[in-house]
């Protein structure tokens, strides 16, 4: 197979309504199949709602988790990828057998099995653990896919690991853009009354979506995680008001070589569709180069620095005036 028809989903789901938010997946997962589309990315924890968790006890936690693959919100999932034979990956909170929550991925291949990432940087409430492994797998469609979530992508290294395991596509679920940031110059705040007018007044929004606060943004690293590891890269991301903050949208599909596709930053659930062209992996630049890698060079990216903190200390603590620095004749 040369080429693959690939669709990546924004919507604005509804806080801890999974009845809700699964008729949504639901029904892009109808919309993807008639447009021929084989591989689907639905947004991060858009079936149990995400950026409320934070206000949420363990208990409530608890309340909205789910094991995977057994629990039925994945089992729906599994239905779906079997009715409409495709590849479909949705983000909720995974109850572990561990007894430990986590913010998890799950792609369902049309057979029924099921592959799980857990995001290994979670910063959304002490009650979800992170992560500690990557995810890329093999598919019926002769590709390899890979999954990193949302701040997984954030940190070059992993998007490296991911290619370095032979991750053909990567599927990257967001819930970002409009966040509150505490970097003067990455995102920033979007007034709700913005959002809540979209009807009136859709150029408002939408101007805040394709700027700085949202697609503006994005384009500061996002094509160089595809370009620059030699991937295809599906961006799926929430929209609209989540809590107190207002998703950008912006979902996007992305060549080996950082192109865009396909895109949207239309204030509402909307859902973009593009052929991947799979001859272009071979030799894109991305892959070039990592063949001409030096392993033994990279030693020190596997230290300690000596500032390393806990992803929410990472997330929410300002950072130190001055980063530790290396000797180099130590």
């Amino acid at each position: 197979m040369t080429s693959i028809r690939v669709a990546s989903v924004q919507f604005q789901h509804r806080p801890s309504d999974k009845t809700y938010n699964l008729e949504r997946i639901r029904y892009f997962a109808g919309l993807a199949s008639s447009h021929g589309v084989k591989l689907l990315a639905f947004p991060e924890m858009c079936v149990t709602g995400y950026w409320h968790v934070r206000n949420l006890d363990r208990a409530g936690i608890a309340a909205l988790a789910e094991p995977i693959p057994s629990g039925p919100s994945v089992n729906s999932l599994r239905a779906l990828a079997r009715e409409h034979d495709l590849v479909l990956g949705a983000g909720l909170i995974e109850e572990g057998a561990d007894g430990r929550f986590y913010n998890a991925y799950a792609v369902c291949l049309p057979d029924g099995t099921v592959h799980t990432h857990r995001k290994l940087h979670a910063f959304e409430s002490e009650h979800i653990a992170s992560g500690d492994r990557y995810t890329v797998f093999e598919t019926p469609l002769g590709i390899r896919v890979g999954v990193l979530i949302c701040w997984d992508n954030n940190l070059v290294e992993n998007a490296r690991a991911t290619a370095l395991l032979g991750a053909d596509v990567l599927m990257a679920p967001h819930q970002t853009g409009g966040t509150n940031s505490r970097s003067p110059h990455a995102m920033g705040r979007i007034e709700p009354v913005l959002w809540q007018r979209r009807t009136e007044d859709p150029g408002a929004i939408e101007a805040e979506f394709r700027g700085p606060k949202g697609r503006e943004w994005l384009m500061r690293w996002l094509p160089a995680r595809a370009h620059d590891n030699g991937m295809f890269l599906l961006f799926s991301n929430g929209v609209g008001q989540d809590d107190d903050e207002v998703r950008t949208g912006n979902a996007m599909i992305l060549d080996p070589y950082g192109r865009i596709l396909a895109e949207t930053w239309r204030a509402g659930d909307d859902m973009v569709v593009a052929d991947l062209d799979l001859g272009l992996l071979p030799l894109c630049t991305g892959r070039r180069w990592i063949r001409g890698r030096r392993p033994e060079l990279y030693g020190l990216l596997a230290e300690h620095r000596g500032d390393e903190v806990d992803p929410r200390q990472a997330r929410f603590s300002p950072a130190p005036t001055e980063a530790p620095r290396r000797n180099p004749l130590s």
